[in-house]
C-alpha cells in the first residue's frame, strides 16, 4: 500500500473524529437538560452545601427542654439509631478508638477529652462539654456546627431521632448524666386591671343609692 492510500486513510479518520466532535458539542448545546427549581423528592441525613462549597449553617432552632423530653424518649429508638454512629465509633464500654473516639459515656464528656485520639484544630478550640444542647445541636450537622471537624457525617436532620440518640448514649454509661429539671410552665397573662377596676356603671349595673338600701315603711332617721 503506497503513502497516497496511507493520507487517505488517515485523513478518513481524521475527518470522522472530527464530525463525531462537532455533532457531541451541538447536541450538547441544543438539548441541555433543565435543572428543576426543586428536587423530586429529599434524601434523609443528606445536607447540601452552598455552591461555594462547604456545609450549610443549620437553621436556629428552639432547644428541647431535656427534663421533660428525655422522660419521653424512646432510648431502644436511638439504640438503632446509633447504628449510623458504630461504622465510625465505638459505643462499648471497651472504649476503642476507631476512626473518631468511643461514645461510651459521652453524655456531658469534655470535648477532645480521649486519650490517644487525634482530634482537629476546630474540635479542641471549641472546648466546652458534650451537654445535651450541644449534642443536639452537633447531631443534626456536624461539618456546619463545627467547621474544620474530622466528622464527615451528614447529621440527622429529624429533632426527635436525636433526642432519641442522646437518650440511649445517656443511658450508655457507667453513670448516666443527670436529668435537668423540667423547665417552668410560662407564667400566665396578668388579668386586665382595667376590667377588674371597672366601675358598676361601666359593668352595666346600677349604682346603689342610700335611699335603694332603705327598707320598705322605714323612713331613714
Amino acid at each position: 500500500m503506497d503513502s497516497f492510500e496511507w493520507n487517505k486513510i488517515i485523513g478518513a479518520v481524521l475527518g470522522t473524529a472530527i464530525f463525531i466532535f462537532v455533532v457531541r458539542v451541538v447536541a450538547e448545546a441544543i438539548y441541555e437538560p433543565e435543572r428543576p427549581a426543586k428536587p423530586g423528592y429529599v434524601v434523609e441525613g443528606v445536607v447540601e452545601g452552598p455552591a461555594g462549597g462547604g456545609a450549610a449553617a443549620p437553621a436556629e432552632e428552639a432547644m428541647p427542654d431535656w427534663g421533660t423530653v428525655l422522660a419521653k424518649a424512646d432510648a431502644a429508638q436511638g439504640k438503632a439509631t446509633s447504628s449510623k454512629c458504630e461504622a465510625c465509633h465505638d459505643i462499648s464500654s471497651a472504649k476503642t478508638i476507631k476512626i473518631g473516639p468511643p461514645l461510651y459515656g459521652v453524655v456531658d464528656r469534655p470535648r477532645a477529652s480521649i486519650a490517644g485520639f487525634s482530634y482537629s484544630g476546630a474540635m479542641k478550640a471549641k472546648g466546652g462539654n458534650w451537654t445535651y444542647d450541644e449534642l443536639f445541636k452537633f447531631l443534626k450537622s456536624p461539618g456546619a456546627y463545627i467547621p474544620g471537624t474530622k466528622m464527615s457525617f451528614a447529621g440527622i436532620s429529624r429533632a426527635e431521632d436525636r433526642i432519641n440518640l442522646i437518650a440511649f448514649l445517656r443511658s450508655n454509661a457507667d453513670a448516666p448524666a443527670p436529668i435537668p429539671a423540667p423547665k417552668p410552665a410560662a407564667a400566665a397573662a396578668p388579668a386586665d386591671t382595667k376590667a377588674a377596676a371597672a366601675t358598676p356603671a361601666e359593668a352595666g349595673a346600677k349604682p346603689a343609692t342610700a335611699d335603694a338600701a332603705k327598707k320598705p315603711g322605714t323612713t331613714g332617721n
